[in-house]
């Protein structure tokens, strides 16, 4: 087994550099690029000020690229120079493929260099707004297994029952409503609106935090998190514990479990010492999915309306502004992040169940 987690780990390095180079061709080809933003600024500039553009004929008169003119839209009328110089500003006088092993380069040593707009280094940036996202991804995550799962164990036990029904009816109800509109009436309820006044309307920590000692830091960290969290677990629970009950109704009904009561042993010992142990491996392989979903992409509404500056916005407001350092420095890690998780998920299937050997199935496949 250890060999297998070793050739996992030796497997994500192709895997990350197939991926990286499919987003950084996408993203570098895309039109709307830092050089055109560059290009548009001065446009507007020159408008603002009152200034002509050039006609067709005095680009010709005065040596301008039609190059240029195709590689850049609203390139008209600046002279080649500048745009050689916006170019080299922004990287963009290399080659694309020089450009992407430059990128990986530097990537390997978790050198993202710095924001185009922020006039921070990206690595800051990141570490910055890390915090907020695993608050928002972990303790979300933990929430929903911890209702989902016991909640779908007992809707398997009295599959069929009122409380089965009725579990299913609130569930149904509560996975209709979009996180972001719970969200905005957790904001109405609670945050000073026509109604209660007790939780604070934006941040993750109070102003004065670092003033505080420990147990307030606590307190207030807990104060500024329970709406965001309550939002997302609300939002993410349901489909898990319909996942969870199915997949105890399927174990409920196999021989092996006749066999287990037929020597006697009682329904909690079946339930958790034969049952659980097949029915929550398919259950544990949805974590990695689960938590990255949750902290990165699922999250972003979240921080936009809860006023929390985390990697879902950072991600989102570098694409708009095609801040590339960002964004590279942002997909490179999720994605990176993403493939640790399911190995770690693999390794949660063996320790849950040490008779699964993920080695020995891969050397059958292969004969």
């Amino acid at each position: 087994m250890f060999l297998y987690f070793i050739n996992r780990l030796f497997l994500t390095i192709p895997t990350l550099f197939i991926i990286m180079l499919v987003n950084f061709a996408i993203i570098q080809t895309a039109p709307g690029g830092p050089v055109e933003r560059f290009i548009a600024q001065i446009n507007n500039h020159s408008k603002i000020n009152g200034e002509v553009g050039f006609t067709n004929t005095e680009l010709f008169n005065n040596n301008i690229s039609a190059n240029n003119q195709l590689k850049y839209n609203g390139s008209q009328g600046i002279d080649e120079e500048i745009i050689k110089k916006i170019e080299i500003l922004y990287g963009f006088n290399l080659p694309l493929l020089e450009r992407f092993l430059l990128t990986v380069k530097k990537f390997l040593i978790f050198d993202f260099g710095e924001s185009f707009y922020q006039d921070k280094k990206v690595i800051d940036l990141i570490i910055e707004k890390i915090p907020v996202s695993l608050s928002l991804g972990i303790w979300s995550t933990f929430f929903i297994y911890l209702i989902s799962i016991p909640l779908g164990i007992k809707k398997a036990i009295s599959s069929g029952s009122k409380f089965d029904i009725w579990s299913s009816s609130i569930v149904i109800v509560m996975h209709a409503i979009p996180a972001f509109l719970f969200s905005i009436l957790l904001i109405i309820l609670f945050c000073g609106g026509n109604f209660l006044n007790i939780f604070p309307l934006r941040g993750l920590v109070s102003d004065n935090f670092a003033e505080l000692n420990f147990f307030q830091k606590i307190i207030d960290y807990i104060w500024h998190i329970t709406l965001p969290i309550i939002a997302i677990t609300i939002g993410g629970f349901a489909s898990l514990t319909f996942f969870c009950k199915n997949s105890f109704l399927e174990e409920i009904n196999k021989n092996y479990v006749l066999t287990a009561y037929s020597k006697g042993l009682n329904q909690k010992q079946v339930l958790y010492k034969h049952i659980a142990r097949n029915a929550l491996l398919i259950v544990i392989a949805g974590l990695p999915s689960a938590l990255i979903g949750i902290f990165f992409t699922s999250s972003l509404l979240i921080e936009v309306i809860f006023s929390l500056d985390g990697l879902g916005l950072l991600g989102y407001e570098s694409a708009l502004s095609r801040d590339y350092p960002v964004m590279f420095a942002s997909l490179y890690i999720f994605t990176l992040i993403g493939l640790l998780a399911n190995i770690i998920a693999d390794f949660f299937y063996h320790v849950i169940d040490p008779r699964i050997n993920f080695s020995s199935i891969n050397t059958k496949s292969h004969l």
